[in-house]
């Protein structure tokens, strides 16, 4: 019993004041897989589903969705979340406010291995590490010094 309860308990929004939500932080660096649970684990999925329904909201035809409340992971606040896909990529997402550096330090200490493979290019700065097969941990930012947000995710099928 107490094992469900813990494994519920981390699906819950806090709606506190910049709140750490651990299970978006999993799923963006790679530890959790929507495409895993797809097969696997459909009751978990549907879980994260309607965990993402009840805590962010989608405006009329946005590819993303907007937290109701102020929620960060790893010390970072959410400003979007991409819960299916951000342009060529399939996966998960967040938009967060940090710069890239900040939030590319964040997710190497979450997954405890730096982001070796680090490029800049047509206005881009990225990083990106194979974590399995179809699971690539990305960071991503304008390359531009006066650019305060990045994404961060974990992508599944990649087009580059």
């Amino acid at each position: 019993m107490r094992l469900a309860v813990a494994a519920l308990a981390a699906f819950v929004v806090v709606p506190a004041h910049g709140a750490d939500d651990a299970g978006l932080a999993r799923m963006a660096a790679c530890q959790d897989s929507w495409l895993d649970w797809q097969k696997s684990n459909p009751a978990k999925l549907k879980a994260f589903g309607d965990r993402l329904r009840a805590g962010f909201e989608r405006g009329d035809n946005d590819p993303f969705v907007v937290p109701k409340a102020e929620v960060s992971v790893d010390g970072l606040r959410i400003a979007q979340a991409f819960p299916e896909s951000v342009g060529m990529g399939v996966g998960f997402s967040l938009l967060v406010d940090a710069k890239f550096d900040t939030a590319k330090r964040a997710l190497e200490r979450r997954v405890g291995k730096p982001l070796a493979h680090c490029e800049a290019s047509d206005g881009m700065r990225s990083c990106e590490m194979p974590i399995a097969e179809q699971r690539t941990l990305t960071v991503m930012a304008e390359d531009d010094p006066k650019t305060t947000q990045t994404l961060i995710g974990c992508y599944y099928f990649y087009e580059k």
